[in-house]
């Protein structure tokens, strides 16, 4: 995390050539070896890039729009913004292995992005009685368990959700379809405000772009990378929520979706998801906390008496991830010197004693 330059300033050029994706940035970055790399390549070199053809060569070759990209960093440095690019130390570790996953993050707040528990709560933004009261009662009993929850600032379920962690204090980020220069909806204006000293905002777009219609399924992607699971209390069949849903699925997320009428409107796309077998049933918040075994009865007892069983060589791997923190299979192998398999079976053993977490991303940490 870092809004050094140059880095910053040539990971900022190239997300605005046109064309070029986050897939094709990855693709680019990888084979120039940095960044900066990639604008000092020659067009030959560039063309045996996958995905990169003559249109989008020439576009690299050509940018010379860097007078903006300033101001960008300008914008950046006043407002105290924070960047998140795929390559570093402090990117979700969430989004490393999902393909499209942006590859430059802009977030205001004070969050934490890799927590360890994260909640998404989407819906309709046309929420009945039921879908509000639903939401604010899961969000209060959320309360001991934290975790920080993500939703997309939108009118209806994800600012009940919002607004509900902003009361109980809960760490939250709203993940938006525009760049940080504004607020949409602009009733949510106070909100975004007050998400600021317990979370934040966060976006893949820079200041100056509008809340466009293109804009809202990728906010969504981001919303279903980061959840560890994610709570639909209402939605349509065709609402945005159903679709950052299955978004989700396709990720292997956990999805549990609230059920409702079958002449509920705003319940169908839940129900449907729950008969599809694509989202669990979910009525109150011990429902989630059974899903995803956060259950701590007896915990430390538990642990202590596992501890005193432990051989040297497993008690040393407890030690060394401890003072990690959360760290992935093969940053471990390499630091120990050790073989990845041997390790992965020495990692499967401590999980099965129920003293490792393993998370998205191939990491473990303390449970």
């Amino acid at each position: 995390m870092s809004n050094s330059t140059p880095d910053l300033l040539y990971q900022i050029a190239l997300k605005t050539i046109p064309g070029i994706g986050d897939v094709l940035i990855k693709n680019l970055v990888s084979y120039c070896g940095s960044v900066e790399a990639v604008f000092k390549e020659r067009k030959s070199k560039l063309l045996k890039v996958p995905g990169i053809g003559e249109v989008l060569a020439q576009n690299i070759v050509s940018f010379k729009n860097f007078s903006w990209v300033e101001n960008e960093l300008l914008f950046i440095e006043k407002h105290q913004i924070k960047t998140y690019f795929y390559l570093d130390e402090h990117y979700p570790y969430r989004l490393r292995d999902i393909a499209d996953a942006p590859c430059l993050l802009f977030g205001l707040g004070n969050f934490d992005l890799n927590p360890t528990r994260m909640v998404g709560i989407v819906g309709t933004r046309k929420a009945s009685d039921y879908g509000r009261a639903f939401t604010q009662q899961l969000v209060q009993e959320l309360k001991d368990q934290h975790v920080q929850v993500v939703s997309g600032l939108a009118i209806g379920i994800d600012g009940i959700a919002h607004k509900a962690c902003v009361q109980h204090q809960i760490p939250n980020i709203g993940i938006l379809a525009h760049g940080l220069d504004r607020i949409y909806p602009t009733q949510h204006q106070s909100l975004a405000k007050k998400m600021i000293a317990c979370g934040g905002l966060l976006t893949e777009f820079p200041s100056g772009t509008n809340p466009d219609r293109e804009n809202f399924p990728k906010r969504n992607r981001i919303v279903a990378g980061l959840a560890d699971v994610l709570i639909l209390p209402e939605t349509a069949i065709k609402g945005g929520a159903r679709i950052t849903a299955e978004i989700a699925f396709s990720y292997n997320k956990e999805i549990m979706a609230v059920p409702g009428r079958i002449s509920d409107y705003y319940s169908q796309g839940c129900n449907y998801l729950i008969q599809e077998q694509k989202a669990a049933m979910i009525t109150c918040a011990e429902d989630l906390i059974n899903l995803m075994g956060w259950t701590k009865k007896n915990k430390d007892t538990k642990n202590i008496d596992l501890f005193n069983q432990l051989s040297p060589a497993q008690a040393q791997l407890i030690q060394y991830i401890r003072s990690k923190v959360k760290i992935g299979i093969d940053d471990m192998a390499f630091e120990l010197c050790t073989d990845p398999g041997t390790l992965a079976l020495q990692l499967l053993e401590l999980e099965f004693m129920g003293l490792l977490r393993s998370l998205p991303g191939k990491c473990y940490e303390i449970y």
